[in-house]
């Protein structure tokens, strides 16, 4: 295996093709309904009257693999990011419907047919949350944060898409973290400390020195899998109880005046979550089997990421936790959001996800509410890499399914 498949982060970045000679690209930045800036790039072919919009709450999308699949398709290509781009350490999901919002509205002004939405990974989870939102009354719309925070989805202009497109789409930043995140920890403050009953690296609870397959007994995935939603609740209590200290020192300045009470408010207390890359899954290929490679998102050694600096949800201030990344408190949950996504949809499941495993795509397609729903599957890892050297990569599968679907309903 060469340097350059091992190294850390392996297989998240998949060379493109080559953009239409005649696409025209333009920069726009954009105001929400709540005052934030957020920008995106829109590309245009000749004859387009169709545009894709491609968002991911957490990541920058300009240069997404799928794009100049669909311009040579005939299809225009937004890509956008929230007020927390490629920094979501503050990323509050209801904040992010705001910025996504603001897309659609550019989009319907640009004078579009039709507006599409395409959520791959973890924008499939903040699109679905959208489709949610945008199908509600105004005055039925969410009103606060999960840590309490104040949020207008009533007074934004949340236009409704035509039809919605998920491909490898994670059920979650929270449902997802809450498989990923490691049990055994048995001090928050101490990176290394660990239950031996729950380590999931150690041989005496199943765990086999890489490549090979780990073999976790159904009694031990029991209790892990229970001790991973303890430590998420353990984390929520933290969470809480800072908003609940902030909360406190901004009533006492509204009495006081004083500038230590306005200090104590505006400390974000910032979460340090430690050792984020541990689904059994990973290492243990036989748990819900597809053709997925041994390792996580982030490399071919879990036991060893899990302890990097590498991870989901490892830094985040309290109410970007409880939105985000807390399983058992954030909105943004696909399976919760899916029964609302009336449009017509295509899913697109890649046979060697790593993210969006096989019954978890089975079980969100099931629950996507839309009459009109095509589920469809591309030989292909979670960011669209190859299945193996050689074969032609997910991405390029994937856009000629989403190609062809698309041209059926909006030629």
């Amino acid at each position: 295996m060469s340097e350059s498949t091992q190294r850390l982060g392996a297989g998240r970045y998949i060379d493109a093709a080559q953009a239409p000679d005649t696409a025209v690209t333009s920069v726009h930045e954009l105001a929400t309904a709540d005052g934030a800036k957020v920008s995106g790039v829109l590309r245009v072919v000749p004859g387009a009257h169709t545009v894709v919009a491609l968002m991911h709450p957490r990541q920058d999308l300009t240069h997404h693999v799928l794009v100049p699949e669909l311009l040579a398709r005939g299809f225009a290509v937004w890509t956008q990011g929230t007020r927390s781009v490629n920094n979501d350490i503050a990323l509050v999901h209801e904040q992010a419907l705001l910025d996504a919002a603001a897309g659609q509205v550019f989009l319907r002004e640009r004078g579009f047919d039709h507006v599409v939405t395409l959520g791959h990974s973890g924008g499939g989870t903040l699109f679905a949350f959208y489709h949610q939102q945008a199908g509600l009354p105004p005055g039925e719309r969410l009103t606060h944060t999960p840590a309490g925070r104040p949020i207008d989805l009533a007074g934004a202009e949340m236009p409704r898409p035509d039809a919605a497109i998920f491909m490898a789409p994670h059920p979650g930043q929270g449902a997802l973290l809450l498989r990923l995140i490691d049990p055994s920890v048995v001090d928050e403050s101490d990176p290394l400390s660990t239950d031996p009953d729950l380590n999931p690296f150690d041989p005496a609870n199943g765990f086999a020195e890489p490549p090979h397959s780990s073999s976790y007994s159904p009694e031990f995935i029991t209790r892990y899998r229970q001790a991973q939603r303890d430590r998420i609740a353990r984390l929520d209590t933290v969470a809480r109880q800072r908003v609940d200290e902030a909360a406190d020192a901004r009533r006492r300045y509204k009495s006081t005046s004083d500038p230590g009470d306005r200090r104590a408010a505006l400390a974000p207390r910032v979460l340090t979550v430690y050792r984020t890359d541990a689904d059994l899954r990973f290492v243990d290929l036989s748990l819900n089997p597809n053709e997925r490679p041994y390792g996580s998102l982030f490399g071919r050694r879990p036991d060893l990421t899990n302890y990097g600096l590498v991870g989901f949800g490892r830094f985040s201030t309290p109410d970007a936790w409880l939105s985000t990344w807390s399983g058992l408190s954030s909105n943004a949950d696909f399976l919760r959001c899916a029964p609302t996504v009336t449009a017509p949809t295509l899913f697109v499941e890649l046979t060697g996800d790593q993210a969006c495993f096989p019954d978890d795509a089975k079980t969100v397609c099931d629950a996507l509410g839309s009459t009109d729903k095509t589920h469809v599957r591309v030989a292909g890892t979670h960011f669209g890499g190859p299945i193996h050297d050689g074969a032609p990569t997910g991405a390029s599968l994937a856009a000629a399914d989403i190609g062809a679907w698309l041209a059926t309903r909006f030629p």
